[in-house]
């Protein structure tokens, strides 16, 4: 028997039978997506699984099948599901204090800020809640630096992005998207943007030098969306390079390949994990303005965060940008929580390990495949490229197959399958993975 206690204080005895308490039964999947289908917006278009519960690499969905997440959540979920350091950080804070708004100090917000600036060698931090969120913050600031440091007139601000580029689908992050499908019927479009080439140093340097009015450049390290671009060796470090020597700012959006993903705490980093800049590291590019978001929370709850030194960060003022949610005392021990994990856990050094096994391993299935052209990627942010045009349903059909194989990913521009598991995984449940892929691809070779 359930009792539902109303306002009024009277009280339901609802007794469970068919005919009166189906909704209180377990949904089934065919009912949940009917559920979604009807009562929910129909922006997206998900694998038809349905997931009830996740722990560490796997997920199962309500009829209780287990799966490998192949996907994580776009790389959300980088210390594995419901990890139980963050869990219980968030259960924890929860039960003490959740929400005070900006208009109050809390006693979490600025521990956490101290962790998270000296994490990963910043000044200051900006917390936000998404990672949009996040982007559209880092250009209001790198606009207001251009205005206020730089010297160029109100109103007159460029910022360089990359072609195929993805940083959300807010409107002034869709004004510089090359995507039609979230471009079309939503404009007018924010003016302000330059696009060039993805991995085109000379692209860049035409940009810059074509106008005093360039503010700053907006690359993700490695074009995850897109298909998982790696760009060629030593861009980055050029692009940081050209930024400094004509004073526009570096801005580098590791929402989905930040925090260990590929191989190093930052995809800037090259193969670098230490915490932050280190002197032996080489490589290091040290961004002006760095965005993250997605594994921050480690899946838990949305937090995102930009960073930048005070020169930079100094000329955000009181009310000129800000967030209910923003800084939360949760957000604040979640992320603590997360970070420390990926610090603890040595996820860097496990997806630098696994990445290169996995590569290695469906290369050798590629040099006999038809159906798989080539895998590519870093770390543990990798996609595979199927012999058949964007147009065509065989990713989509390969992702059904894996499914019912026991594994999930998802394909991203008609003929890519991005591959990206939690990065608690270990090498004995990789190769189960690999065997999994493998053997579905089989079953398409022409």
């Amino acid at each position: 028997m359930i009792s539902l206690q109303f306002e009024e204080g009277i009280v339901f005895s609802l007794i469970k039978s068919k005919e009166k308490m189906a909704v209180l039964e377990k949904l089934n999947s065919a009912n949940a997506i009917a559920l979604e289908d009807k009562y929910g917006a129909h922006n997206y278009h998900p694998l038809p699984v349905v997931l009830s519960k996740g722990e560490g690499v796997y997920v199962w969905d309500v009829e209780g099948k287990k799966y490998y997440d192949f996907l994580s959540a776009y790389s959300a979920v980088n210390q594995g599901h419901c990890h139980p350091r963050i869990v219980g950080a968030m259960a924890d804070q929860a039960q003490t204090l959740t929400l005070t708004s900006r208009a109050f100090y809390n006693d979490k917000l600025g521990v956490y800020e101290k962790y998270i600036t000296d994490y990963f060698g910043f000044d200051k931090v900006l917390p936000m809640n998404t990672g949009a969120e996040a982007v559209e913050t880092a250009l209001k600031i790198c606009r207001k630096w251009a205005y206020e440091k730089k010297g160029i007139n109100e109103n007159e601000a460029q910022i360089i992005v990359c072609e195929n580029n993805f940083h959300g689908r807010t409107t002034t992050i869709i004004s510089f998207s090359n995507d039609e499908n979230a471009r079309k019927n939503f404009g007018p479009y924010t003016e302000g943007f330059i696009k060039i080439a993805y991995d085109d140093i000379d692209a860049l340097e035409k940009a810059i030098t074509s106008s005093p009015n360039i503010a700053g450049f907006l690359v993700e390290p490695i074009q995850g969306e897109a298909g998982v671009y790696v760009p060629s060796e030593g861009y980055l470090a050029k692009a940081k390079a050209l930024c400094e020597k004509h004073n526009v700012l570096f801005i580098a959006d590791e929402v989905q390949t930040g925090i260990a993903r590929t191989g190093s705490l930052l995809a800037v980093c090259g193969n670098c994990t230490c915490e932050n800049k280190c002197e032996k590291q080489a490589t290091y590019v040290q961004p002006d303005i760095l965005i993250l978001g997605k594994a921050l929370s480690g899946g838990a709850y949305p937090v995102s965060a930009v960073l930048a030194n005070d020169a930079i960060m100094g000329v955000i003022k009181p009310g000129q940008h800000g967030s209910t949610f923003g800084g939360n005392p949760v957000a604040a021990a979640v992320a603590i929580a997360a970070l420390e994990v990926v610090k603890d856990e040595k996820l860097a050094e496990n997806a630098e390990r696994l990445g290169q096994v996995f590569r290695s391993e469906m290369n050798k299935y590629i040099a006999t495949s038809n159906i798989c052209t080539l895998v590519r990627g870093k770390g543990l942010l990798n996609a595979i490229v199927i012999n058949d045009t964007e147009e065509s349903e065989t990713a989509w059909n390969i992702c059904m197959k894996l499914r019912d194989n026991g594994l999930l990913a998802k394909p991203t521009h008609g003929n890519i399958i991005r591959f990206a598991p939690p990065l608690v995984m270990n090498e004995e449940q990789l190769m189960d993975c690999v065997s999994i892929i493998t053997k579905t691809l089989q079953e398409f070779e022409k």
